[in-house]
């Protein structure tokens, strides 16, 4: 086994100097075209004519090419993959019969172009610094919390309103039950809201839905604000929630862009923290600010000024992170720099057509589902998982406020307890990452999905204990409110341990990266 792990080792060392020498020859010849372009521009028109016009007509055979990293074409492979799943990348259901109109200018139709795949940009190298995953590690930190920033403000916004639900009752003249619509609306919105997010984000990149999403978040949340009848409050909590859902469905997919197998784990803690943190911060704070002089439509402001604070950090930081989308601006300078009109980007191939949209997008999770078990198995339980969170919103003020007592905002004081377990299992995930890339180094970069599942065992049997901790110790006043504080340690941990490892797997099990 020792001779065979030598031999692995020698191989893959040699493999990294032929890349590199031959790294060095393609930076070099690109730094000779790049001077000719530099010369020819500066020359005269015919000059530059003359130029281009060789570059344009060089031959496929000359453009010969040199070996590539094992990870180059890892990446190389997932982009075509991508690709290939993307809306609009088969024009098979856009097939026309109709005529060839006319070239026009009494001009007939050119001759065929060169082979299309010459023309492809693509990746120089493992260690190009326009892949998202070589981006430095400190644009990558800053990123990664404007972007868990963003995602609470869409969580926080979830439960934050639930603490005015008997104050807009009252207000507007309606049951409970029905004030209750706003949280429902909301979430039934990001149910919805990832249908829309996920294709959207896979055509256009990931910068461009996080932009549209939190702009439309901030003005939803000012227009409920600001309702005069409960018509209005219920449709914009709707639209709230569905483009509040953006971040939910997109900042993973970023994380998943930047990161690679040894940063992910720590990165999706971070995103797992503030999705299941944002409901917990809500109710205490909404309860202080409903008692207050501010009033209950402050609780809709808050969020309005959150998300337009989100908006402006990710319009002036954030980057494009989606790499088939990062080659399209790569393209799109090499056109303009060499005046070569057929270099473009795999993305740019890709045509939107409504059926396909259909078959891809919103076929293809159901089809993911039926198809395979372990996805809907761990669907299911992730989904029970985070139906319960939302659950405690209603169980912890029925116990705190009705069965001790406590006045608003003081009764969502006892989420803190759940706070606290969720910031435990994640410095726990954080630090067993070290032994998961040592595991990973040895087996050669390759990830075994099952590795991430021994905390969800952990987390899945404290989440139980948690619960029944939590109903035998909340139902009577003669238990001391610490009591069922406490057992959230146990429901907290829980529920991040199991839906930041779920997650995870199903990363490792379907990137191929």
């Amino acid at each position: 086994m020792d001779i065979v792990d030598r031999d692995m080792e020698r191989a893959e060392v040699m493999a990294t100097r032929t890349y590199s020498q031959e790294s060095k020859a393609r930076r070099s010849l690109r730094s000779q075209r790049s001077q000719q372009s530099v010369s020819s521009s500066s020359s005269g028109s015919s000059t530059s004519t003359d130029v281009m016009g060789r570059i344009a007509t060089a031959s496929a055979a000359s453009l010969g090419r040199t070996r590539t990293h094992p990870v180059e074409d890892h990446r190389t492979e997932t982009h075509r993959l991508q690709h290939i799943q993307t809306v609009g990348a088969s024009t098979k259901s856009r097939a026309d019969t109709r005529p060839l109109p006319e070239f026009g200018g009494g001009k007939p139709y050119p001759p065929a172009l060169p082979e299309r795949e010459e023309y492809v940009v693509e990746f120089d190298g493992k260690d190009d610094p326009l892949h998202p995953q070589n981006w430095p590690f400190k644009r990558k930190l800053y990123l990664g919390a404007i972007l868990a920033f963003t995602c609470l403000c869409s969580t926080f916004t979830s439960s934050v309103f639930s603490a005015s639900t008997v104050t807009v009752a009252r207000v507007f003249g309606v049951g409970v039950e029905v004030a209750t619509l706003s949280t429902s609306l909301y979430v039934l919105g990001y149910a919805f809201g990832p249908l829309i997010w996920g294709p959207f984000s896979e055509l256009q990149g990931r910068r461009l839905p996080i932009l549209v999403g939190m702009f439309g978040f901030s003005l939803f949340n000012f227009a409920c604000a600001t309702a005069k009848d409960l018509q209005t409050v219920m449709i914009s909590r709707f639209f709230t929630g569905m483009f509040g859902s953006c971040p939910l469905a997109v900042v993973a997919a970023v994380f998943a862009d930047m990161f690679d197998n040894t940063q992910r784990g720590p990165a999706v803690v971070i995103f797992s923290a503030m999705v299941f943190m944002g409901p917990m911060l809500g109710p205490f704070i909404g309860g202080f600010i409903n008692v207050s002089y501010l009033g209950w439509r402050w609780n809709l402001y808050l969020p309005g000024i959150m998300g337009s604070a989100s908006f402006i950090l990710n319009l002036l930081f954030l980057k494009e992170s989606y790499a088939p989308v990062v080659l399209v601006s790569k393209a799109a300078e090499l056109r303009r720099r060499t005046k070569n009109w057929g270099i473009h980007a795999k993305q740019e191939e890709v045509e939107v057509d409504f059926r396909e949209l259909l078959t891809k997008n919103f076929s293809r999770p159901l089809r993911l589902l039926v198809s395979e078990p372990i996805i809907l198995a761990i669907t299911i339980y992730m989904s029970f998982i985070y139906g319960l969170l939302y659950l405690f919103l209603t169980a912890y003020p029925l116990v705190f406020a009705g069965v001790h007592g406590f006045k608003p905002g003081v009764s969502g004081l006892p989420f803190f307890g759940m706070v606290v377990g969720i910031f435990i299992v994640a410095t726990y995930i954080i630090w067993t990452s070290k032994q998961y890339n040592k595991k990973l180094e040895a087996n050669g970069g390759i990830p075994v999905p099952e590795w991430r599942l021994p905390p969800v065992m952990i987390g899945g049997v404290l989440f139980a204990l948690g619960l029944f901790w939590f109903g035998w110790g909340g139902y009577k006043r003669s238990v001391h409110w610490i009591v069922p504080t406490l057992s959230g340690l146990f429901t907290g941990f829980g529920l991040l341990a199991i839906f930041i490892q779920c997650f995870n797997y199903l990363i490792d099990s379907y990137l191929m990266l």
